[in-house]
Order: structure tokens, then C-alpha cells, then sequence
């Protein structure tokens, strides 16, 4: 009898097709569901960070790029700050729809359906963005640890000489075992979402796998509906972002960690 080969496991897709394709229509739930309350909290969070003012200032000419924009809490918490343009910039062309049905009477908020590898380089002239940022873990969508380098080359070129960048990104380069991969997100009456994290051995320490487990139900007493979908996340240590940061010519000027699911926060200017 032939031996048979086993089957090769299915590669999970691509961050951007498994946004667009799955998780895009429970995002902002996920987020907590109020578009213009994430914006205001959020606003607070960009004035302490010092990429906005506490009070509104117009300010003719300025320019703020959202980098993985989303539905675009951050987008609407720029403008309403007085920034004259912010350009959000996504693959998904299902986030940035709802942003566009958001930001109807918003006309700063600029959607822009691109590649975060070449957008800056595309759309902003070198030295010209006030303010530059790359939030909720969008960094490690991308597909190498190359591009995050690129990318923090061509943020520094972007920026104005005054201008503030702000990343926030997990670091998932120590292994998670036992149940704490089961990351809980967000739960409902109608709707619970749960990620579990795989570290398999096929790319070593480069990527995790993310599973997205989405229960749902459509009635109060019905039967409840698993969706679950999975894609890869790159591993990037916070050391190794912050010695990147360096290169590109940018200076760290504050950190902060923890938060939901151990994200960092790094606010950065370019260096003198």
C-alpha cells in the first residue's frame, strides 16, 4: 500500500483580505460601536500624546496621515482638532466605506484605499506631515519585517520638522501557552468574539497565527453561529522597533504600555 502525503495546512490569507473579507462588518463593535465616542476619547489620547491641541485650533495647511485607519475613529478625532487635512489611509475597502458614510459632513477626512508600503511615499510630500499615525497593531499586518523598516523610513522622510508620529503595536515575540491564547474581545447579548494565538514552527519566531472566533446569534433565544477565520501576524519586539525607529532618524520622546492586550505605545519626533 502507497503511503499517502499528508496535506499541506491551508495558508491563512493575508491581514488586509482577512479584514476585508471577515472581520471588516464587527469592527467597530469590536472597537465598542460608537464611531464618534471612540473619536472623543480618542482626541484625549492624541492631546496627551502632543499630536493635537486640548482645544481645537484650526490650523490652515496642516496634514495628518492615519496609517491603517480603519473606520476611522483617529481620522475624525484629527480633524475635529483643527487639522486642516488628514488622509485615512486603508486596504479595506469595506472600513473605508463606513468612514465615508462617517465622515460625510467631515470634509478634513480625506479615505484613501492603499498599500501602507508605499502610501506615504505616494501621497505626502517629504517633510510636510504634521503629524503621522500607525495605531492598533497595524505594524504587525505587515507582511515583513522589512516593510515595518521601510515604513519607519519613509514616516521620517514625511514629516514636517515639528511633526509627532505615534505608534502603538503588540509585542508578541514571548509565546503565550495554555489558555492565556485565548484573548476575550468583546461579548453581547447577540454577539461574542474571542482570538486564540498559534506560534507554530513552520516561519520559527517570525509570525503568529491569529484565529478571530466570532459567535453570533440572531435572535435573543436562537442556536448560536460560529464564523472563525485566520491570518498571520508578524512577531516584533519592542527593542528591535525602537532600534529601527533610531535608524530611520526618529527619536523616542515618550513610551507607554499595557492597555488592551499589552499594546505599546511609542510617540516619536525626527531627530535634530
Amino acid at each position: 500500500m502507497t503511503p499517502t502525503t499528508p496535506a499541506a495546512a491551508p495558508v491563512p490569507p493575508a491581514a488586509a483580505d482577512h479584514y476585508d473579507g471577515f472581520l471588516a462588518e464587527h469592527y467597530t463593535w469590536m472597537l465598542g460601536g460608537d464611531l464618534r465616542a471612540l473619536a472623543a476619547a480618542q482626541r484625549a489620547h492624541l492631546s496627551d500624546w502632543g499630536v493635537v491641541p486640548v482645544v481645537p485650533v484650526p490650523s490652515a495647511g496642516s496634514l495628518a496621515v492615519d496609517l491603517g485607519c480603519g473606520p476611522g475613529h483617529t481620522s475624525l478625532a484629527l480633524a475635529e482638532s483643527g487639522v486642516d487635512l488628514v488622509l485615512a489611509v486603508d486596504l479595506s475597502q469595506s472600513l473605508l466605506d463606513e468612514l465615508s458614510a462617517q465622515a460625510a459632513d467631515v470634509p478634513a477626512v480625506r479615505p484613501v484605499r492603499s498599500d501602507l508600503r508605499t502610501a506615504l511615499r505616494d501621497l505626502v510630500r517629504p517633510g510636510s506631515a504634521n503629524a503621522v499615525v500607525c495605531l492598533g497593531d497595524t505594524l504587525t499586518h505587515l507582511p515583513t519585517r522589512g516593510d515595518v523598516a521601510a515604513l519607519l523610513n519613509d514616516i521620517a522622510d514625511a514629516l514636517a520638522p515639528d511633526g509627532t508620529a505615534v505608534l502603538s503595536y503588540r509585542d508578541l515575540t514571548v509565546p503565550l501557552t495554555g489558555t492565556d491564547r485565548f484573548l476575550p474581545v468583546r461579548s453581547a447579548e447577540d454577539r461574542i468574539m474571542t482570538c486564540f494565538l498559534e506560534y507554530p514552527d513552520d516561519y520559527d519566531d517570525y509570525t503568529v497565527v491569529v484565529h478571530d472566533l466570532i459567535h453570533t446569534r440572531s435572535a435573543p433565544e436562537g442556536a448560536w453561529t460560529l464564523h472563525a477565520r485566520s491570518y498571520r501576524k508578524l512577531r516584533l519586539a519592542h527593542a528591535w522597533v525602537l532600534e529601527q525607529c533610531r535608524t530611520a532618524g526618529l527619536r523616542v520622546v515618550r513610551e507607554e504600555s499595557g492597555g488592551a492586550g499589552g499594546m505599546r505605545t511609542v510617540i516619536l519626533r525626527r531627530a535634530a
